[in-house]
Formats: C-alpha cells, structure tokens, sequence
C-alpha cells in the first residue's frame, strides 16, 4: 500500500517537517560563512591579463545569534510540534490504507462464498426446470407450475449475474485500496508506438 498516493503525500508531508525540524535545530547555532576570489588587476589594459596582476582574497564570517528572546527555541519547539503532528497523521494514514485492504479483502471472501451459492442455487434451478418441462410433456404438471421453475431459474441466474458483478466491483476495489500501477513499475521499459 505504500504506493498510495494519500501514503505518499502523507510522507512528504513528514519529510518537510522532518527537514524543518532541522533547520530550527541549526538556527540555534552560530554560522560561519567562508569566501574567495580570484581575479586580475592592472592599470593598463595592455598588462591586465600579465604575470603580476593577479588577485585573490579570502574571507570569513561568523554570525553568532546574541538575543533573541527565545524566539529560535520558541521556533524549534514548533517545528517539533508540526513534525509530531506529521508524525501522526501518516499512522492515521498508513492504518486507514491497511484498514481498506483488510475489509476489502473479506468483501472478496465473502464475495467468492456468494458466488459459489449463487452459482449452485442457478444450477439446482435449472435441474428443476429441466424435470418440470418433461413433466410437462408428460402430462404430469400444468403449464402454471413449469413457468414458477422457470421463474425461479431466471432469478436464480440474475441473482448469480449480481454474485458476480458484486465480486468484480470488489475486485476493483482491492486493486484502488492497494494503489494500483504497481505492474507500471519503472523497471519496466515504457512501450513506445512506432511511427509509420
């Protein structure tokens, strides 16, 4: 389920708050910045790019946070907060996904009992029909009773057909509550159409 886009955006969302965790941590310490250049130097433009006209310079600064009034603690303290509630929200996340797969897998296994007694209702309905209509042409039923066997066939078929669309919807259940495009993998070469 990992590939889920609720999932992922949920881990982005703890990644950035993460990141600022960190950047508040760091604004708590002083920071040193270090600089050079190179370069040349002449009076004349015939001697600018001659031996001797060279120039380089370093640099160094040291930037140290003196007072504040807290306010860079205040600012970690609710990084932390915001990366805490980040934190939560992709459990919340990653159980609710897990909680779709699960009930959507014991919808197929319910499904597929579902189908399996649809499917043998049809098949003794259709026995009957079978009985009835040489009954039937025995003289041993009237036609009131074959049209009841063949009322109940037809719905024993529809319901059957219902079983299945029923399954079907669930499969493709299973296939969004999982994410889905796992078999579009980036391992796989993209089919490219060839131009005529």
């Amino acid at each position: 389920v990992r590939q889920r886009p609720d999932i992922l955006a949920a881990e982005a969302l703890l990644h950035q708050a993460s990141a600022n965790v960190g950047v508040a941590t760091s604004n708590l310490y002083p920071r040193l910045s270090l600089s050079a250049s190179y370069g040349s130097e002449s009076a004349k433009v015939n001697d600018l790019f001659g031996s001797g006209s060279s120039v380089w310079g370093l640099g160094a600064g040291l930037l140290q946070p003196l007072f504040r009034g807290g306010e860079l603690r205040s600012k970690k303290r609710a990084a932390e907060a915001a990366y805490d509630q980040a934190l939560a929200n992709y459990r919340d996340v990653v159980l609710q996904a897990f909680r779709d797969v699960a009930d959507t897998l014991v919808a197929l296994d319910t499904d597929s009992r579902q189908v399996n007694l649809a499917s043998d209702s049809e098949q003794a309905a259709a026995e009957m029909l079978a009985l009835m209509q040489e009954q039937f042409e025995a003289g041993a039923v009237n036609r009131i009773e074959l049209l009841t066997a063949n009322q109940q066939y037809t719905q024993s078929k529809a319901a059957s057909a219902r079983a299945a669309a029923t399954q079907l919807a669930d499969s493709a259940a299973l296939m969004h509550a999982l994410g889905g495009g796992w078999w579009n993998k980036n391992n796989i070469a993209p089919v490219v159409a060839s131009e005529k």
